[in-house]
């Protein structure tokens, strides 16, 4: 013989998870193990003929920190 409130919460929707599974966001904290720092790697496609002077990633950088440092701060 079943329960009858046990088959009355499984059935119910509203009731997904058990009261010790709800989680109070307020009191949330980030994760102190994990750096705050950390950025996903940036990927960018060349075109053929670019891709061609510029070899490696350095190569694109140092071109782009040098064009970079040619145009006045006030624009960038």
């Amino acid at each position: 013989m079943k329960n009858s409130q046990a088959s009355e919460a499984d059935n119910n929707p509203d009731n997904d998870l058990l009261p010790e599974y709800n989680f109070d966001y307020r009191k949330a904290r980030p994760n102190r193990f994990t750096s705050q720092e950390e950025k996903a790697p940036l990927t960018v496609t060349l075109d053929p003929d670019v891709a061609e002077v510029f070899t490696t990633s350095e190569a694109v950088n140092k071109a782009l920190r040098a064009l970079l440092s040619a145009i006045p701060k006030t624009q960038i």
